[in-house]
């Protein structure tokens, strides 16, 4: 059991699970599990570890659907800063206590101020890592927002 399903459990929060065979030559984690559990990529969300104006001590976290890209000068803008890059992989495995492809935005390690892209409004539920490969949870929008104290904002790129 993962510390996010543990959170899940403990806060009495409706959710699903979804799981599939990771396979470990893959390394584009979203697209994995849009494939395997044949979901649509705009509903499946991606949690990425953000680096704030080069402070390894400054991260965030930004929620955004696998089929967009997140766009860095958007969240340096929001959160008033001058630059924000994807933090070392490493970085935020240690600090998120999550592998990369397995990070999920609830139960981490060291709770960071979290931004969701505001597409999560479409969707009654959204998916997200379960906190490993291969493992992911369906929730409702509010919920992710309440559990993670996340803001809503406009963070991907235009198509």
């Amino acid at each position: 059991m993962t510390p996010a399903i543990r959170v899940l459990i403990k806060k009495n929060i409706p959710y699903k699970l979804h799981s599939y065979h990771h396979n470990p030559n893959e390394t584009h984690f979203g697209d994995e599990t849009v494939l395997q559990l044949a979901l649509d990529s705009h509903q499946v969300y991606k949690t990425l570890v953000v680096s704030v104006n080069n402070d390894t001590k400054y991260l965030v976290v930004a929620v955004v659907p696998v089929a967009k890209k997140l766009d860095l000068k958007k969240l340096a803008k929001i959160i008033n800063a001058k630059k924000t890059e994807l933090a070392d992989p490493l970085l935020a495995q240690k600090i998120t206590g999550y592998l990369i492809g397995g990070i999920s935005p609830i139960g981490q390690k060291k709770a960071l101020p979290t931004y969701i892209d505001a597409s999560v409004n479409h969707y009654s539920t959204l998916y997200i890592s379960g906190g490993k490969r291969g493992l992911n949870i369906e929730i409702a929008p509010q919920a992710l927002i309440d559990l993670t104290a996340g803001r809503i904002v406009e963070i991907t790129i235009n198509d």
